[in-house]
């Protein structure tokens, strides 16, 4: 509680630094700014301590600080998205518990790994329909409906994960203990990767489809993780560097957006009056914050920089709030990303272990892509930075995916009994003094 208090503290510090740069006054609204950030405090600590008493305290505050500074950039550049971003915010903070309350055991998750993964492909399919599916800058990942857009890959995505920790765990032995014989040796059998590898493979020609490189390499990246962290073996990541190194030369002759993001990569200076313009911009945006920045509601960049509110925030943030600013969040990504992998150490069973460390690598790896993308150290993919960007579709799944992190980091929490015999972490054995 007094974390999430601090970071509410911090919030509504910044919010009122932004407003003074901009407007050289003290927001007449602060008292029921500061009293709605503390009564989501209180609702989510109550829901804590009711459902997951016992869980990392740490994980929910860094994603409210995240949440907080994300808010404050996108109501400074633009009001209207503020109060609709503060609107998701409430709304994922309602599914947070929502979710707590439905998933009351992780392994509950593992009876429903067909339903999910059928769920997934609906929800996957579901922008490419003619009525509700949406075009958006040649990307096809918006479903329509009424007034109302959202991302459906926002939410497969978790499910996606959920279902290959499911299968993997199930799998476990015959995908990492050579069964079958090749002449004189042994080696892995490979039927049982084929209908994981049909899943995941119609997984990414689906998001192809849509023409998302960034959700691409998201799942790409997470199925390659979760399958060497389930059988330890090397040689499944020197095929998943195989198969990435064919794909992308696959996707760069195959698909336009893809060719253009990696042209742009490679040369953006060729580029600065058409599609490598966004990039420069985001530069000199950093470039003008330095180490310090200009100061909160100071700075120039949304005036020019594109979807400074979403793709662009880390530009945003860095302009304003400077090297310490983007070191802040980095920092906090690095801290989720660490407690995830903590929380997945300590898990119960191999299925929770695998969907901790699953989630886990999805949300890091999230926040590197985009990072990253806009620093040049990969190409620039368009997806949302984790709880800072806006977007309603990717905060109520984040508030989703640590929520179903903290179930798993309650249910490895050590019992009284282990407690009391010296045991810290579920699977340890206790120490016993000896004499002498």
């Amino acid at each position: 509680m007094g974390l999430l208090i601090f970071a509410s503290f911090i919030t509504t510090a910044l919010y009122v630094l932004a407003e003074l740069g901009t407007k050289s006054k003290i927001p007449s609204n602060i008292g029921v700014f500061l009293g709605v950030l503390l009564s989501l405090s209180l609702v989510v600590h109550i829901a804590n301590r009711w459902l997951v008493p016992h869980a990392h305290p740490v994980v929910l505050p860094i994603a409210a600080l995240l949440n907080g500074i994300g808010y404050v950039v996108i109501v400074r550049w633009d009001p209207p998205l503020g109060k609709l971003q503060a609107t998701w915010a409430a709304l994922g903070v309602a599914l947070y518990v929502v979710t707590l309350l439905v998933v009351r055991r992780s392994r509950d998750l593992d009876r429903y790994r067909y339903l999910l993964l059928l769920l997934a492909v609906a929800l996957m399919l579901s922008p490419l329909l003619p009525v509700l599916g949406e075009s958006v800058n040649g990307a096809y990942l918006w479903v329509h409906i009424g007034s109302t857009q959202f991302q459906p890959i926002e939410l497969a995505k978790i499910l996606l994960c959920i279902f290959f920790a499911s299968y993997f765990t199930e799998k476990k032995e015959l995908l990492s203990i050579p069964t079958a014989r090749l002449g004189n040796r042994l080696v892995i059998d490979p039927r049982p990767l084929v209908p994981i590898l049909v899943a995941w493979g119609f997984a990414m020609l689906v998001i192809a489809a849509e023409n998302d490189i960034g959700f691409a390499m998201l799942i790409f990246t997470v199925f390659i993780a979760m399958l060497w962290i389930t059988t330890g073996r090397f040689g499944y990541l020197v095929l998943g560097l195989l198969l990435f190194v064919v794909g992308a030369v696959v996707a760069s002759h195959l698909f336009y957006q893809v060719h253009e993001r990696v042209s742009v990569w490679l040369d953006p200076w060729s580029q600065i009056f058409g599609n490598g313009r966004q990039l420069a911009e985001g530069w000199f945006a950093l470039g003008n914050g330095g180490i310090g920045g200009t100061g909160l509601g100071l700075g120039i960049s949304g005036r020019y920089v594109s979807a400074i509110t979403s793709d662009m925030i880390f530009a945003g943030v860095g302009e304003e709030m400077g090297l310490l600013g983007t070191s802040i969040i980095v920092i906090a990504f690095l801290l989720l990303v660490g407690t995830g992998l903590r929380i997945a150490q300590s898990a119960r069973s191999d299925f929770s272990r695998l969907v901790a460390t699953g989630l886990t690598v999805m949300f890091g790896f999230q926040a590197f892509f985009i990072m990253a993308g806009i620093l040049r150290l990969l190409p620039f993919t368009g997806i949302t930075l984790p709880f800072v960007a806006y977007g309603g579709s990717s905060l109520i799944a984040n508030y989703i995916l640590i929520a179903i992190l903290l179930r798993i980091s309650d249910e490895g929490a050590p019992t009284e009994a282990e407690r009391a015999s010296g045991i810290s972490q579920p699977g340890e054995k206790a120490f016993v003094p000896t004499s002498g």
